[in-house]
């Protein structure tokens, strides 16, 4: 069973349907001993930093998503659960993010280039070509692949060989990062087609061969 946790804010139900879809089960829930128990965990996002924060304080699941990464259980992040991680990010201030990785999460800055903010569709994504335990999560995904991607923000890691792929948006910003057992991505699996599906099937398949 894979974990998604419910934090009153993401597109939860969309992530659950693209897990069942490639045949794992996933639930939605808040509760510490569900999201422990869990063979993956995933922490998925829309929405402002701030009130992302806010509401895992108040939702007592800040605990439960160290645990689970200490645990070494595998643990995928989405969009604004990729950004949640990193030390700060400068949404609208200054605000602190999870720390799990060190970093910071940046806006776009466009003003002379003409191109739009938010980040909007589909874009593709180059592997940085790294060894570890996340590379199986682009088994199957050919370089250059498409992915769906909606932000205005980015996230700019202090460690460059945590980083799993890079896109090209006026700028190449990081759009995949991969550390231990930690995989988090900018852009949306469950909105990604064929290729978002594979990478929620690989990730379910980790899951099913770890401890």
């Amino acid at each position: 069973m894979i974990a998604i946790i419910d934090y009153g804010m993401g597109n939860l139900r969309s992530v659950q349907k693209g897990f069942e879809k490639v045949g794992y089960d996933a639930i939605v829930t808040s509760n510490y001993k569900d999201i422990l128990s869990a063979k993956g965990v995933v922490l998925p996002g829309v929405g402002a930093f701030k009130d992302c924060m806010r509401n895992l304080e108040e939702g007592c699941l800040v605990d439960s998503i160290y645990k689970v990464i200490e645990m070494g259980k595998p643990f995928l992040g989405i969009c604004l659960g990729l950004q949640l991680l990193f030390t700060e990010s400068e949404e609208f201030g200054i605000h602190k993010g999870l720390g799990i990785i060190k970093g910071r999460v940046v806006k776009f800055s466009f003003s002379t280039q003409g191109l739009k903010i938010p980040h909007m569709g589909w874009n593709s994504i180059k592997k940085s070509g790294q060894k570890n335990q996340f590379s199986p999560m682009f088994e199957g995904i050919p370089d250059n692949s498409y992915f769906y991607f909606v932000h205005s923000y980015y996230v700019v890691p202090e460690d460059d060989n945590i980083v799993a792929s890079k896109t090209d948006y006026g700028i190449d910003f990081v759009s995949s990062i991969s550390k231990d057992n930690i995989f988090a991505c900018q852009f949306h699996p469950e909105k990604s087609q064929e290729m978002g599906l594979r990478i929620l099937k690989n990730f379910g398949d980790i899951c099913k061969v770890s401890h």
